[in-house]
């Protein structure tokens, strides 16, 4: 097992769900951590329990992945002791919308291509120069079981993972003969805001979504990022793909 103790951990989409679990359990490990989102309030509040729980060094900044010139000026930006990043989880994502593809709104596939696949290139273009250059470094990237199977009205939101899939695959291919390694963790049925986000607030809607069923939460998830991170230098676990028990597929779930 490979210590963290000290690295520099940067998590996007930090202010909710697995990346606000991501910061603890970083943090947990005795990680320095680095994180981003788009609610400076949340931000706030978690980097003081991070501090006041785990005793770390934290640094956060508000950032909107989405948007390429903030993603390169935020990082150009970074303290010079909070710029050589060891771990970056590419955590920011959306869901918008369950319609079928010709009855879609292009809003929300805009914002999901943005956020998913636009957006986690921007951050990781802008960081693996870096790591590249100091010889060590490690990318997580968080994508979905809807990366491996789609499913009925999933199209946009599951052609974005899809892509994490894929360029999770290609990195590695790219980064083949360097040190840096390249995962990805792909949960199925995570209770957090998703539904929430997906169904744009209606909160009767999303509740339905995790009604009988044990879905996994942002801990579990988190505890699989840093099992990732935490492996032997030699060791590159390429992908886990982690299931509440009660959900066998992206369209099988049972419920009590």
């Amino acid at each position: 097992m490979s210590s963290l103790q000290d690295k520099i951990v940067f998590v996007t989409g930090a202010t909710s769900g697995i990346g606000r679990s991501c910061v603890r359990a970083f943090a947990r490990e005795g990680a320095r951590v680095l994180f981003c989102g788009r609610r400076a309030d949340r931000l706030d509040q978690l980097a003081g329990e991070v501090k006041a729980e785990f005793g770390v060094p934290v640094h956060d900044f508000v950032l909107d992945v989405r948007d390429l010139s903030a993603v390169v000026a935020a990082i150009a930006s970074l303290p010079a002791e909070w710029a050589a990043v060891d771990v970056l989880v590419n955590n920011a994502g959306l869901s918008r919308g369950l319609d079928k593809l010709h009855e879609g709104k292009i809003s929300d596939w805009e914002e999901m291509i943005d956020t998913n696949i636009k957006g986690l290139l921007y951050v990781s273009r802008a960081i693996l120069p870096g790591m590249v250059a100091r010889g060590r470094g490690h990318v997580i990237n968080i994508g979905s079981i809807a990366g491996h199977d789609v499913y009925p009205g999933g199209n946009v939101y599951c052609a974005t993972k899809f892509a994490v899939n894929a360029l999770s695959r290609a990195l590695r291919l790219d980064l083949n003969g360097t040190p840096l390694r390249v995962s990805s963790v792909d949960p199925g049925m995570v209770e957090t805001e998703f539904s929430m986000v997906r169904f744009h607030g209606d909160e009767p809607r999303a509740t339905k979504v995790y009604q009988g069923v044990k879905a996994l939460s942002p801990d579990d998830v988190a505890e699989a990022v840093v099992f990732c991170a935490t492996r032997p230098s030699h060791v590159n676990i390429g992908e886990i793909i982690i299931w509440p028990t009660a959900q066998a597929s992206t369209t099988m779930v049972h419920r009590t």
